[in-house]
């Protein structure tokens, strides 16, 4: 079995976001038990909605939030259990690209003071050195080395981004959490910046967790897909599995809004969900997606589904499987057809 790059088990994220008028303090289970595993060189998507959990638990894996409980494990490294000093240490072996490359990027620097920061805090490397990295690594990320000498506000968004990409790489990190990484750019940038991070990993090996919430983005980065809902992992799998076969409701209900260029497939497919995101501070009981489930039952709201085993690969939380019509670990297309052809 291939030793694992990242190994998360049971991650919780709490908020104390103060207290009642009776001074009871209140809690916001921002994440709940969730479990990833990602190889060496490898690409996990991480899919949902705004306000899903997927960012907090991008930022708990690598410490930059503190993490209630659960196992963080980079290699054969504890990074939940580590010190303030060994956390220092591994941040050399684990990188962040955020969202927006303008607000991550320090305007009163210059790119060569950006990318050689890194390098000081972590290496002994002399100055010499250092800007002949630096002048490396831009090459690397598609700039000019002469560029260094520039500020962040000289740059469009898409060097930017590329900017960033250099300032986590630049330490040859194990692990590097994307959050977002081209949801702020146009189209055509996109492109650029995921064949640059394809590119990047074929070379490095490193692993990288994509946060995201579009799925064409995901679909073509990630060998691999969990996706989240209210805290929770609801399904994981392969990408080309759950993508054309999802086993989850709100997983075919994510996928259903990706724009398809055959307009009939799209209105055939497409699940329109009720209502919002349940209030975080009070998930409903048993299964959270239960509220806006079009195939809810009563057994959803008294029992917390577990994960069943899916034909084709990963595992989907939810009662369909073992109750109502029984998947039994099948796609829910079928359900989807005939539910569409009862309304018909």
């Amino acid at each position: 079995m291939t030793a694992l790059c990242l190994n998360v088990e049971d991650l919780h994220v709490v908020y104390d976001v103060g207290s009642t008028a009776l001074g009871r303090r209140r809690r916001l289970h921002a994440v709940n038990g969730v479990s990833l595993a990602i190889p060496p060189g490898e690409t996990l998507g991480l899919v949902g909605e705004s306000g899903s959990g997927k960012s907090t638990t991008g930022l708990a894996i690598l410490r930059l939030i503190e993490p209630a409980s659960g196992s963080v494990r980079l290699g054969n490294t504890d990074v939940a259990g580590a010190s303030r000093q060994e956390i220092r240490k591994l941040r050399r072996r684990m990188q962040i690209v955020f969202q927006d490359p303008f607000s991550s990027l320090n305007p009163s620097m210059t790119i060569q003071t950006l990318l050689e920061e890194p390098l000081l805090i972590h290496t002994d490397m002399p100055a010499s050195e250092r800007r002949a990295m630096v002048g490396k690594t831009l090459e690397a990320v598609g700039l000019h080395p002469g560029y260094a000498v520039r500020y962040p506000h000289e740059f469009s968004g898409g060097q930017r981004q590329r900017v960033a990409i250099a300032r986590a790489m630049i330490v040859r990190p194990e692990f590097v959490v994307l959050d977002e990484p081209v949801s702020a750019l146009d189209v055509s940038t996109q492109s650029q910046i995921l064949n640059l991070l394809k590119t990047i990993q074929t070379e490095s090996g490193t692993a990288f967790l994509l946060v995201a919430h579009d799925l064409a983005v995901v679909r073509l980065m990630s060998p691999n897909v969990a996706v989240m809902y209210l805290g929770e992992i609801v399904e994981t799998g392969p990408s080309a599995r759950v993508y054309d076969q999802p086993a989850h409701p709100y997983s075919a209900a994510l996928i259903s809004a990706v724009p398809f260029p055959d307009p009939q497939r799209q209105r055939g497919d497409r699940i329109i969900l009720r209502g919002d995101l349940p209030n975080p501070m009070a998930p409903p009981s048993g299964c959270r997606f239960r509220t806006r489930c079009p195939f809810a039952m009563d057994v959803c709201t008294a029992e917390v589904p577990l994960p069943v085993p899916i034909e084709g690969g990963g595992t989907a939380s939810c009662h369909l499987h073992t109750h109502g019509p029984r998947l039994g670990g099948q796609s829910l297309r079928p359900l989807i057809h005939t539910r569409r052809m009862q309304m018909v």
